[in-house]
């Protein structure tokens, strides 16, 4: 009989606005039960710091050239994700802890995806096994790091007696999407990244105003949508270099072809330039399958941008429909650090985390790096 784990997983996404914190109890292959879930924001400094360093930080160069400043943020992660993991174990008890840090810099070409977050420093803080550095090693086997939460949605789907087959698109700072063909059969999982998710109009928003994101899309739905610059955003998007990648960094994308709009007109162009890319996406990915109805759920921040959605929606097959994961049950605030919470568990338990499918890894793939307390 398979032995049940409670995993506590910590995620701060590529938007880089604080930690989602989720704990499970699983058997690491098929079945989870969620136990809590919370959010915690980072303070302005921390924040601030994050934006800062990943506008600076641009290849292998500048990892070293800002190393210093590096350290020195990642001292100050790690003590926050002690206290968040402190404050939520004087009330509930965890066998793991899988702890992603927060994402500074990615490039599958270069093979590095840089995570800032001490594992050693935080086992001995909160006196618990930790697992960390989930990306490495599928890098090692051929891999492009990303996406690694599909095994996971495949879980969900599975668990939540969801009908197959189905797209779960997630949208954080990038957006990326898996498409589960069967319930556990990783062969008929297939995933990618996609493009920009918030991370373009998050970024345009807090260069123009004192704000951190268009809540709502309140900004979009009252600007005006300029066609010169929209077209130069996509012709730059279909030119791009390297455009076979599974995977994309924040970095990849910036907002400087929008300069000289109104904060208003930038969110408005910025978020039909996502959306028609996150909607050609999905035209092309799901185009070939012959259901009448093709469900999209969708995750992750990007879901509550209303404007964003509803524009998606007008950018992809009349046959996708596309709706929140919240309408089964799910709350998608959470499902990437659940997704960790796993993913700790299937590296406890020796289990493939990333598959050639999902990753572009030359086989089924173990990962994350285990600190014993």
């Amino acid at each position: 009989m398979s032995q049940d784990y409670t995993s506590l997983g910590l995620m701060s996404g590529t938007s880089g606005d604080g930690v989602d914190a989720s704990i499970i109890r699983s058997d690491g292959k098929s079945n989870y039960e969620g136990i809590l879930d919370e959010y915690y924001e980072y303070d302005k400094e921390i924040y601030k710091k994050i934006h800062n360093l990943k506008e600076k930080i641009h290849n292998q160069k500048d990892l070293k050239k800002y190393s210093n400043e590096l350290k020195s943020l990642e001292k100050e992660i790690t003590l926050f994700h002690a206290k968040i993991i402190t404050d939520i174990l004087k009330e509930k008890k965890v066998d793991i802890v899988g702890f992603h840090g927060q994402t500074i810099y990615h490039n599958s070409q270069e093979k590095i995806s840089k995570q800032l977050g001490d594992g050693v420093l935080l086992s001995q803080l909160i006196k618990k096994n930790i697992i960390y550095d989930f990306r490495v090693n599928d890098l090692k086997n051929g891999g492009e790091g990303a996406p690694l939460a599909p095994i996971f949605h495949q879980l969900i789907a599975t668990h939540h007696k969801l009908d197959l087959p189905l797209c779960i698109l997630n949208i954080g700072g990038i957006s990326n999407i898996t498409i589960i063909g069967e319930k556990t059969d990783t062969l008929s999982l297939s995933s990618r990244d996609i493009g920009p998710g918030n991370c373009l109009i998050d970024s345009w928003v807090r260069k123009n105003s004192d704000q951190n994101y268009d809540k709502d899309g309140i900004l979009a739905a009252a600007g005006k949508r300029n066609e010169i610059i929209l077209e130069q955003a996509q012709e730059l998007f279909s030119n791009r270099p390297n455009q076979n990648n599974l995977s994309f960094d924040t970095n990849d994308f910036d907002v400087s072809f929008a300069r000289g709009l109104s904060l208003e007109d930038g969110a408005t162009t910025l978020t039909d330039f996502t959306a028609r890319v996150i909607g050609a996406a999905l035209f092309s990915l799901l185009s070939k399958v012959n259901n009448e109805v093709f469900k999209v759920l969708i995750c992750g921040g990007g879901r509550k941008n209303k404007v964003l959605i509803e524009k998606i929606k007008k950018n992809t097959l009349q046959n996708i429909v596309i709706q929140p994961i919240d309408d089964y049950g799910i709350d998608g605030d959470f499902v990437e650090s659940q997704a960790f919470a796993f993913l700790a568990i299937r590296s406890i338990l020796k289990l493939p985390i990333s598959f050639p499918e999902t990753t572009g890894c030359s086989k089924p793939t173990l990962g994350g790096v285990l600190v014993k307390y």
